[in-house]
């Protein structure tokens, strides 16, 4: 099979677009032909050997966490799914490799394909749209009438957040992002926009329930003063010392201190392929690239300019 492969950690040059074997996989795991991928900035982290006390120096190394495919073989003890099945998921972060033709996926990480998206729509959905959900779901502790604060709403994860938000409850949505975004992040669900080019809202006399810090350039200390009394502030940066906030502010009553690490997890997905199918929620994509053209690709989303997400495909879908 094709596969955008690494030797080494580098620029987006260290990529090479070369002949592979077949994924193994094991009786629990599913073979998929992989239609779709997409990039999110720990991909091109990874690449650039900024995670490599987690992901060690073991090349060649084929990145990637999205899929969107079909199961072309089933493991032995597999049961949710069979061959022909259409599927999406998000690869779990010690085994990622779906920047290829084939991938191997475990059966309960992955979830059927929304069935009014298409292959490259379905693989901008996973990893950014769980980590939304699970953010504000799960660290948030969301409730109907909370109002929020998303910055970073026009990127990969925030559109997605934006729209869970609004899923889950949130009666008052803002929306951090550049004024050429502005239209977009209302269409989502944001009941309110802030160009962050025009206004700090660190210094806005308005509070919150909960600040998700997406882009991760606004530290605890500046939110705290838009934060109600019992507010929650999420990161999605994974520093240790982020993690040593986190413990402390749960240690103390008051304002809390969250980091969001993204779980793979196919009942997640199955939920927000439910909220897909009811039109509630949709995949906002930027730019689509053949994996050919994957140093390409990672170059743009190193931007971080990107609108929504950058996605990869094999085949025309």
């Amino acid at each position: 099979m094709k596969a955008a492969i690494i030797n080494q950690y580098g620029s987006p040059e260290v990529f090479q677009y070369v002949e592979v074997e077949k994924p193994q996989f094991a009786p629990e795991q599913l073979l998929v032909k992989v239609y779709s991928s997409s990039i999110n900035p720990i991909d091109w982290k990874i690449r650039k050997g900024m995670l490599k006390i987690l992901t060690g120096n073991k090349f060649p190394m084929i990145l990637g966490f999205d899929v969107a495919g079909e199961v072309v073989f089933i493991g032995s003890s597999v049961t949710r799914f069979k061959v022909g099945d259409a599927i999406y998921a998000q690869l779990d972060q010690r085994a990622f490799g779906t920047y290829a033709e084939y991938a191997a996926v475990s059966e309960n990480i992955a979830a059927h394909k929304p069935e009014n998206m298409t292959y490259e729509q379905a693989a901008a959905v996973p990893l950014a749209a769980m980590t939304a959900l699970q953010a504000l779901r799960d660290q948030g502790k969301l409730k109907i009438g909370h109002s929020v604060l998303i910055n970073g709403a026009s990127g990969g994860v925030g559109t997605f957040a934006v729209q869970i938000a609004k899923v889950l409850g949130a009666t008052e949505i803002t929306g951090v992002c550049s004024g050429q975004n502005l239209d977009l992040v209302k269409s989502l669900g944001a009941n309110r926009v802030i160009d962050y080019t025009q206004q700090d809202f660190t210094r806005e006399n308005i509070k919150y329930d909960i600040v998700f810090d997406v882009v991760g350039n606004r530290s605890f200390s500046d939110c705290k003063k838009v934060l109600q009394p019992n507010g929650i502030y999420i990161t999605t940066q994974p520093f240790p010392g982020n993690f040593l906030r986190s413990f402390l502010t749960s240690l103390l009553p008051g304002q809390k201190y969250k980091v969001i690490l993204v779980q793979s997890n196919g009942s997640d997905l199955a939920y927000l392929k439910e909220q897909i199918e009811e039109g509630k929620i949709r995949a906002v994509i930027d730019r689509v690239y053949p994996l050919s053209s994957i140093a390409a690709a990672h170059t743009y989303s190193e931007t971080e300019r990107a609108t929504g997400k950058v996605v990869i495909t094999n085949v025309v879908c």
